[in-house]
C-alpha cells in the first residue's frame, strides 16, 4: 500500500493463494493492526456529482482522484452510496480512484415509471462506466451489488477487469437462502415501503440467477464471504467458486452478511491484494 501497511497482508496473501477456488477449510480472519493512523473519507467532504445513463440520471462520489486505476463500487439491496463503510474505502481509495454511486431509484438517483430488472441495474453500471470515460473498470459489488455484478460480468464482459463479489449468490431462490428470499417478498409485498426498494427487491425475486453462465466468466474474479451470513451463506460462495476458474475464494469467521462494515480493514486489505495481484502466466 502507499500510505499504510497492514501487518497482516503477507498472512492474507498467504491465506487467499491457498483458499483460491477449491478449498473447503474455513480459516479464522488473523487480527490486523495497523501502525498508521487508517485513513477515513468523509461524505459532507465530498460533493454529488450526477451522470446521464439509461435515460436516468446517477447520483455518484469519487475518491483517490490522484490514483489512475478506477474501482467502481456496487451497493446492496435497500442502500445507498453513503451506507459504505468509510474506513473501508479509505483503505481502496489508496491505490484506486474509487467511484460509489446510487442505483436507479435510490439515493440521489432518478427512475422512471417502469419496473426496472437486475439486467438493467446492469446496464446502468456499464453506462456509468463508459459515461466516466472509461473501457473498463475493476468492481466490487456486495449482496445485491455482486448480483447486479454478476450480470455485469455476464452481459458486459468487456467492462470488467477484475471482479470482487462480497455477499453473493447465485439465486435468491436456492434452498440456502430462504431468508433472504423471504426478506425480498416482504419488501416486495409492502405497499407503504419506498418505491425504490421495492422495485429492487422485485427485480431481485425475478432474476432468473446465474449459475449456468458462471463458468463462462473469463475475469479474474474473488468471492468474500462470512462464516456468520445467514443471508447468502458461505456454502453459496463455495459452490459459485467452483464454477468460476481460477476464482479466489476468502472466508472470514465469524462475520455476518455484507462483512466490509464489520472488518473493514480485513477486506479492504484482501480486496487490494487481489487487485494488485498479476495473474498473467509467467
Amino acid at each position: 500500500m502507499k500510505k499504510i501497511t497492514i501487518l497482516a497482508a503477507a498472512f492474507m496473501l498467504a491465506l487467499c493463494l491457498i483458499i483460491s477456488c477449491g478449498c473447503t477449510a474455513a480459516p479464522a480472519a488473523p487480527p490486523v493492526t495497523p501502525d498508521t493512523a487508517l485513513p477515513t473519507l468523509s461524505y459532507a467532504d465530498t460533493p454529488v456529482q450526477y451522470a446521464d445513463v439509461n435515460g436516468v440520471t446517477l447520483g455518484y462520489r469519487e475518491f483517490g482522484t490522484g490514483n489512475t486505476e478506477p474501482l467502481l463500487m456496487l451497493m446492496g439491496f435497500s442502500g445507498t452510496m453513503d451506507t459504505w463503510n468509510t474506513t473501508f474505502l479509505g483503505i481502496l481509495a489508496e491505490n484506486y480512484h474509487v467511484y460509489i454511486y446510487d442505483h436507479r431509484g435510490m439515493g440521489e438517483s432518478t427512475d422512471g415509471e417502469a419496473q426496472f430488472t437486475v439486467a438493467d441495474l446492469a446496464d446502468d453500471a456499464a453506462g456509468l462506466i463508459t459515461t466516466l470515460g472509461y473501457d473498463s473498470m475493476h468492481i466490487y459489488g456486495v449482496s445485491m451489488g455482486s448480483t447486479v455484478s454478476q450480470q455485469l460480468l455476464i452481459d458486459h464482459p468487456e467492462k470488467v477487469r477484475k471482479a470482487v463479489l462480497s455477499s453473493a449468490t447465485y439465486s435468491t431462490a436456492t434452498p440456502e437462502t430462504g431468508k433472504l428470499h423471504d426478506l425480498l417478498q416482504a419488501s416486495a409485498d409492502d405497499p407503504a415501503g419506498q418505491t425504490g426498494v421495492r422495485k429492487e427487491a422485485v427485480a431481485n425475486l425475478a432474476w432468473e440467477g446465474s449459475y449456468d453462465d458462471l463458468p463462462g466468466i473469463t475475469s479474474d474474479v474473488m468471492l468474500i464471504t462470512g462464516t456468520a451470513d445467514d443471508l447468502t451463506p458461505e456454502s453459496v460462495a463455495v459452490e459459485m467458486a467452483g464454477r468460476i476458474d481460477g476464482s479466489w475464494l476468502v472466508r472470514f469467521k465469524g462475520i455476518p452478511h455484507a462483512g466490509s462494515s464489520y472488518a473493514p480493514v480485513e477486506y479492504g486489505t484482501i480486496v487490494t491484494t487481489f487487485l494488485k495481484m498479476d495473474e498473467s502466466p509467467a
